[in-house]
């Protein structure tokens, strides 16, 4: 450094990789955002390096080293050689003690990351077990899930009198025209669960796209309830409620005439 401010990030992650030696390779949260996957920076958050097992370097100021029988063939991003996705996440994961921001980055290294439950759950059982716990638990529940909005609906709607049939099925109508992809389904009635969260939908600007699903399932007679996440937290009683009394309207009249994606 030739300056005496407070070194970027950069200045850091390349400090790190001089101190771990030419075979190091950047993990955790840090590789998870150079792979492209939302990932909140907490306080005090150190960067993750991992170094083979030989090595005798120690960790140290910014820096936690993790010696490893089992070095990643790195990823090179912006020069910077970077654990593969799965890895990167599940190393992260390792170090986070709850479940919200465990399902969080498990959820968004399938949606956007190019991982799979699968591959995901490989790695965890050829890794080290420390820290693991949450993580596996979490993967058992996140299968088909597009956010954690939707798991915790899942969870919620363990607690209801007819669960959902499906979770994210592809639906069309009669025709084979595409009508929707529903958060859950009751297939039986016809009945759809849309858990829409205002980042998913909206931030993205993804609104237009919303009312042109609602107007699909008007049209084809779905009924259908919408719930924000927050509600969901926070009056879970009161959602499922909306929801049991929706399943009761939908059974009282003809199931609509649409079907599951074969």
């Amino acid at each position: 450094m030739l300056q005496n401010s407070t070194p970027t990030r950069e200045q850091m992650i390349a400090a790190a990789l001089l101190y771990a030696g030419p075979d190091a390779v950047l993990t955790g949260a840090e590789a998870c955002r150079r792979h492209g996957l939302r990932v909140d920076r907490s306080d005090g958050e150190r960067l993750h390096l991992l170094i083979p097992h030989d090595d005798r370097i120690v960790s140290s100021g910014f820096v936690t080293i993790e010696r490893t029988r089992r070095m990643p063939r790195a990823l090179v991003r912006g020069r910077v050689p970077l654990a593969p996705v799965a890895r990167a996440v599940l190393d992260a994961a390792r170090r986070v003690r709850a479940s919200e921001p465990i399902a969080k980055l498990l959820i968004e290294s399938v949606q956007h990351g190019g991982c799979t439950t699968r591959a995901l759950r490989a790695e965890l059982d050829r890794g080290s077990q420390r820290g693991t716990a949450i993580p596996r638990r979490v993967l058992g529940e996140i299968d088909n899930l597009r956010s954690v909005a939707e798991l915790h609906g899942r969870r919620a709607a363990s607690r209801l009198a007819v669960p959902p049939t499906h979770w994210n099925p592809v639906l069309h109508t009669e025709d084979g025209t595409y009508l929707a992809r529903p958060d859950a389904w009751w297939d039986d009635v016809g009945l759809a669960w849309e858990i829409d969260s205002m980042e998913f939908h909206y931030a993205r600007g993804d609104h237009a796209k919303t009312v042109a699903r609602n107007s699909r399932y008007a049209q084809a007679g779905v009924a259908v309830v919408q719930t924000l996440p927050s509600r969901l937290i926070e009056d879970t009683a009161a959602v499922l409620g909306e929801v049991e009394a929706a399943y009761r309207v939908a059974a009282a009249r003809p199931r609509p005439r649409v079907h599951l994606r074969d």
